[in-house]
């Protein structure tokens, strides 16, 4: 790399460095301004036009406290708490953090100033009561269920942990959303998350470490009829069977209705070190009935998606990188509608979901559904073996050719590995030298051919220097492929084994950042293969490299830079595309940009590869024999050229036409 690219790049760096801090200060000062307005506004008891403002700051600086806290204070005001719509709007749309809920005073002063008759009729009885929970547990999860709105209030995975140390959250609060929207028969909408279930046993706490536990709460209309939830969870299990009966509702719900709506929202929280690789990962999956996987787009960069789903649905999954929150049917979903919107950047949330969820009902008799909760890692090899319904398929390893490498040829090697090797830095090391010797053949090829390149070089020379002009670039390049034609030698043969590795290449890019067995697994100075290595943390963020050094992402880079010189046009006596130089000498720096944030056991295996090519390079080159590739050329020069069967059958052609070519 010449000082001009080198100096065209540090310019590159430094405008970008000095728009994004620009942009930053420019930002916080309008910040500063509105946030003063809007103060003033507020003390002064305007309002409204507070409101504005305080909103307007929002767009300067999302998520911030002061404004949410002051927004809430305005709307607790100005709107009439006593619409239960408004307020669950005034949640949803307006918070980012669950921490900034309306108040508990507020909330009481709502149930007391509200008819709980006149807004629930028969389910008047449920609409106030005494905030409890049951704890449900085994081995793996530690569930917390609410009398409120009867549904998992939080769910913890024992074995897991955040990239900071505590315990590993799915969900909690009243951020969630879980639970059945209907009209009654005098036309009340009814969302059984707002109201009180009555549980059977007064126990606290059901441990289902060693047999099966079970919490009963049921829902109860003053005429005697009553909605019923029974949480089951087994011993070693990650999944929650979640019966659901309406009893006694002929009369109660609305004669018109053939479909119950089950609503489900959710804050997607932060797991790991790396928000922004994370984030790639984060998204909202579903299953067609007994059909195909669809969903969100990864690695999306839109700020809300939705998707009215019309056709049966067999399961919707909230997932992030490692971990997904899943709600399944034996039967089927009539339809859906799901929404992602993501969240801002200094929010401890990735993404909000919500899916509304159609269930078949039927106004006589007893109605049940058997559904199936779901709180579990993304282990691809578990879900595809103990819980079917083609769960496996959230674990993103690719598309085609990518995938089938990575599930039949990738995920067995590494399974086998770690049967017997407890650390994954030497897995990997392991299975990047039976890779490597599995592609030695072609590998081996690529080497041959370009080593007989580079004997061939001076005779090249000599050709350019015969024809130094540009018009006669065509004769130049018909003179060079006869010299390769009689040495035997191939220009595709160096680059044609190359390209057919590149699927393997792919696919190691998609099955590091995907596999929870690196997760929080560290190897020598990495303290987390499944996230960057970071051995000096910045105080200033580089736009596309980020606000840490990466060790092995720089000797991933320095490795490409030695083994793209090793095999470089000039090294290996071929010429020199226009372009390509500058070409070459960009593609490590891009990577090391793009990669700077990725898992580091992803970089360890593209330095351990490159090291290795090395290496397997420096040996082919002592079977390459110089002297017989000058034999071949001499003894090739005296022959007649063979003519191709191709350039025989348009010869043939011709002469059906009764064309003779000139002889001499």
């Amino acid at each position: 790399m010449d000082r001009n690219t080198v100096t065209g790049l540090i310019l590159i760096f430094a405008i970008f460095i000095g728009f994004s801090m620009f942009n930053n200060y420019k930002q916080k000062k309008s910040y500063e301004s509105t946030m003063h307005i809007a103060d003033s506004l507020y003390d002064a008891r305007a309002y409204e036009d507070a409101l504005v403002e305080y909103q307007k700051a929002l767009k300067y600086k999302q998520a911030t406290p002061e404004a949410i806290e002051k927004i809430n204070t305005i709307n607790s005001i100005h709107k009439p708490v006593s619409v239960p719509d408004n307020s669950d709007t005034l949640i949803s749309e307006t918070i980012v953090d669950t921490e900034i809920v309306l108040p508990a005073k507020q909330q009481n002063q709502f149930e007391i100033q509200t008819s709980n008759i006149e807004r629930l009729g028969e389910f008047s009885g449920s609409g106030s009561g005494e905030l409890d929970f049951i704890t449900l547990e085994n081995d793996k999860l530690i569930l917390k269920i609410s009398n409120r709105g009867g549904r998992i209030y939080s769910a913890e995975l024992k074995d897991f942990y955040t990239h900071d140390g505590k315990p590993l959250i799915l969900f909690d609060g009243d951020s969630t959303v879980f639970g059945f929207k209907f009209f009654t028969s005098d036309n009340r909408p009814i969302e059984t998350n707002n109201l009180y279930f009555t549980p059977y046993s007064t126990n606290p706490v059901i441990d289902a470490s060693s047999r099966q536990g079970v919490v009963r709460m049921r829902l109860e209309t003053s005429s005697g009829g009553y909605i019923e939830y029974v949480y089951t969870l087994d011993p070693g299990s990650y999944m929650v069977d979640f019966d659901v009966k309406f009893v006694g509702l002929s009369n109660v719900i609305a004669g018109n209705i053939n479909s119950l709506t089950l609503d489900w929202k959710a804050y997607i929280r932060q797991q790991e070190k790396s928000r922004h690789n994370e984030n790639q990962y984060t998204n909202l999956k579903y299953r067609y009935y007994q059909d195909v996987i669809d969903g969100f787009r990864d690695r999306s960069q839109k700020d809300f998606e939705e998707a009215d789903i019309t056709t049966k649905l067999e399961w919707v999954a909230f997932k992030n990188q490692f971990f997904s929150t899943i709600v399944l049917t034996e039967e089927f979903f009539n339809n859906g509608f799901v929404t992602s919107t993501k969240m801002p950047e200094d929010s401890k949330y990735l993404r909000y979901f919500t899916a509304e969820l159609g269930l078949p009902y039927k106004p006589e008799g007893t109605t049940e559904y058997d559904l199936k909760i779901l709180m579990v890692p993304n282990n691809f090899k578990m879900l595809k073996d103990d819980y079917g319904h083609e769960l496996h398929e959230l674990v993103m390893l690719g598309k085609s050719v990518i995938k089938w490498i990575n599930q039949y040829v990738i995920l067995t090697l590494f399974n086998w590995l770690n049967k017997s090797i407890a650390n994954y830095g030497i897995i990997i090391l392991i299975l990047t030298l039976i890779i490597k010797l599995a592609l030695f053949p072609l590998t081996f090829k690529s080497f041959q051919s370009q080593a007989k390149m580079k004997v061939l070089k001076p005779m090249v020379d000599e050709i350019n220097k015969k024809f130094p002009k540009k018009e006669d670039a065509m004769k130049k390049q018909q003179a060079t492929m006869a010299l390769y034609k009689k040495a035997g030698v191939s220009p595709l043969g160096g680059c044609l084994p190359m390209v057919l590795q590149m699927p393997i290449l792919f696919a190691m890019f998609r099955f590091f950042p995907t596999s929870i067995e690196l997760r929080q697994e560290s190897f020598l100075w990495a303290q987390d293969l499944s996230t960057y290595d970071s051995i000096l943390n910045l105080p200033f963020t580089i736009p596309m490299y980020g606000d840490h050094v990466s060790l092995f992402t720089l000797l991933m880079t320095i490795s490409t830079i030695l083994t793209m010189r090793l095999n470089s046009p000039a090294a290996t006596g071929q010429e020199q595309v226009p372009g390509m130089k500058m070409m070459m000498n960009m593609m490590p720096i891009m990577f090391m940009l793009i990669l700077n944030s990725f898992p580091s056991g992803l970089t360890y295996y593209y330095f351990l590869a490159n090291i290795i090519t090395f290496g397997q390079n420096m040996i082919s080159k002592k079977f390459i024999n110089a002297e017989g590739v000058l034999k071949t050329l001499e003894a090739n020069k005296k022959k007649t050229p063979k003519k191709s069967k191709f350039q025989k059958r348009l010869e043939e052609a011709a002469k059906q036409k009764g064309y003779r070519p000139k002889k001499g």
